[in-house]
């Protein structure tokens, strides 16, 4: 089926979002194992026209699927609307020429979403997006070749390092979270694992008002302001969140600020209060326009 929402599939799908690693392409296809109340699904998406064409299989109904396909893949957000918001400003107004079509590319499981954030820090996306598929691939459950990320209940038990799993079971197989290659990030991954198990229920987040949904991700070890605002965004739809690192502190103090040292923190406070609700659909789109007009090049 045809759902009429222009977007650029494959630009989405490579943009480095912490949600999820890219879906399997097989052709011209993406795909993916999606859950709706514990029913497995296989969503297929394809570019047709500036739309996409969407299929899947699984015991859900048509309205539960396009309803997840439109959450993942953000649809019902105006892009037209948000381009009229970039033309209307000098600073902004090139940016949906380089990068039309692009799109949140939103969790479909927010565990999944706060281990890919924490794994993407410090680290290149090829990276993270290969170790977050050889977690699934080592302990998600398989369906038909594709693979569910484990639940934090199963995450708990994944043996942290070689040492850790030579000594609880005798011998190593490479069982372990540091052979998926997260380094030092592997304590901290697991600690997210067991707060979300023993302290935190991952519902109530999108509940909360933003401060406290930050306040309340900061305390997930391994995490700062930057990896908490991606989460924030992609795993739970939080629009006004303005992920800050060194790169987008270049950009904003190049379009904003004459080019002037700035603090991260105040770049993020910045984005959010000049771009308001528009805030992660602005940073998304800096950071992509940066690199495919040469700006970036420029920065470093």
């Amino acid at each position: 089926m045809i759902i009429k929402a222009p977007i650029d599939l494959e630009l989405t799908q490579i943009s480095g979002q912490t949600s999820q690693p890219p879906w399997k392409k097989i052709n011209d296809s993406y795909s993916d194992l999606v859950c709706i109340d514990g029913n497995p699904s296989i969503f297929n998406v394809k570019q047709s026209g500036e739309n996409i064409d969407f299929s899947y299989t699984g015991n859900v109904s048509e309205n539960q699927a396009i309803s997840k396909v439109s959450e993942i893949y953000d649809l019902d957000f105006d892009l037209n609307k948000f381009y009229r918001y970039l033309d209307s400003y000098d600073e902004l107004k090139d940016m949906s020429k380089f990068c039309s079509g692009l799109r949140l590319f939103q969790a479909k499981d927010p565990f999944e979403c706060i281990i890919s954030s924490i794994c993407s820090a410090n680290n290149s996306i090829k990276r993270w997006t290969k170790s977050i598929d050889d977690v699934k691939m080592k302990w998600g459950s398989n369906f038909n070749n594709y693979y569910s990320f484990p639940d934090t209940k199963i995450f708990n038990d994944i043996f942290l390092d070689e040492d850790e799993e030579l000594s609880k079971t005798g011998s190593v197989e490479n069982n372990n979270l540091k052979s998926c290659g997260v380094g030092y990030r592997a304590p901290y991954m697991r600690k997210a694992s067991e707060m979300f198990t023993l302290e935190m229920n991952l519902s109530d987040i999108s509940k909360m008002s933003y401060d406290e949904a930050f306040e309340t991700i900061l305390k997930v070890p391994g995490v700062g302001p930057k990896v908490a605002d991606c989460i924030l965004l992609y795993g739970f739809g939080f629009r006004q969140a303005f992920p800050s690192d060194v790169w987008i502190k270049r950009i904003v103090s190049y379009l904003y600020f004459d080019g002037k040292d700035i603090k991260v923190e105040k770049v993020r406070e910045f984005g959010m209060d000049e771009f308001g609700d528009y805030a992660g659909y602005v940073q998304l789109y800096m950071f992509h326009y940066a690199r495919k007009s040469g700006l970036m090049e420029r920065l470093k």
